[in-house]
């Protein structure tokens, strides 16, 4: 497709490509809740979702009184590891979707996640995606700062000699969404209304062009996305 109206496509990877966020803030809020803060599901996912955890230790130390350290951050991680790899399926769409966009971009495709690596690689392995994204995957967590600053975002764009303005980004986070539009790419906004995904009208107020709920969609939305690219 010669005309396509972007070099590269940069997906988030919780909430975009893997149903994850529901996974991991149930553990994150069973070990909130060991150390005194009692938190409803719902409550966690909007005070965390779209945030590395480390970012958040000052908020959790000031309700716990505990300073999370390098063994609380392990144990979180292992036995969020473990229930990802027990119960993580894809976003409705998004294999289909991402294979589809492989193609078409020679492969210019990424992802870039808040999320430490190692999780993201266990995603993508999970449902069958880490073919497509092999050797570009980057994780804000290996960078001086992680969403929502757009270092990530950067990183990938140079990775695949791309510049910023030539990507498409694709984000369900507002935490993420602004760190797209920060890096100076095109932001779409997936909001299909259920739980761990910002709203639409969130995700427009941080900059996000557009908003779809069907990942399946994808593709021809991008290839017919007419705005100035430059």
């Amino acid at each position: 497709m010669t005309d396509f109206p972007f070099d590269a496509v940069l997906f988030d990877c919780d909430g975009v490509l893997v149903d994850s966020e529901p996974i991991t803030n149930r553990v994150l809020n069973e070990m909130l809740s060991e150390m005194g803060w009692h938190l409803s599901a719902e409550d966690c996912l909007r005070i965390f979702v779209g945030k590395a955890v480390r970012d958040e230790a000052p908020l959790i130390e000031q309700h716990t009184g505990v300073r999370i350290d390098e063994n609380w951050t392990k144990e979180f991680r292992e036995r969020r590891n473990a229930a990802l790899d027990r119960e993580l399926v894809e976003i409705p769409g998004a294999p289909d979707a991402v294979r589809a966009l492989h193609a078409t971009l020679n492969g210019r495709i990424a992802v870039a996640s808040g999320a430490d690596k190692r999780k993201v690689e266990l995603q993508l392995d999970k449902v069958g995606l880490a073919d497509c994204f092999a050797g570009r995957v980057f994780s804000g967590q290996d960078l001086p700062r992680t969403k929502p600053f757009p270092d990530v975002y950067l990183a990938a764009a140079k990775a695949l000699d791309v510049p910023p303005s030539r990507c498409a980004i694709i984000e369900d986070s507002v935490t993420g969404a602004t760190a797209g539009v920060a890096a100076g790419a095109t932001v779409f906004g997936y909001s299909p209304g259920s739980v761990g995904h910002s709203s639409p009208d969130a995700l427009r107020a941080v900059g996000a062009v557009h908003i779809f709920t069907d990942m399946a969609e994808l593709p021809m939305l991008l290839a017919e996305w007419r705005r100035t690219v430059s």
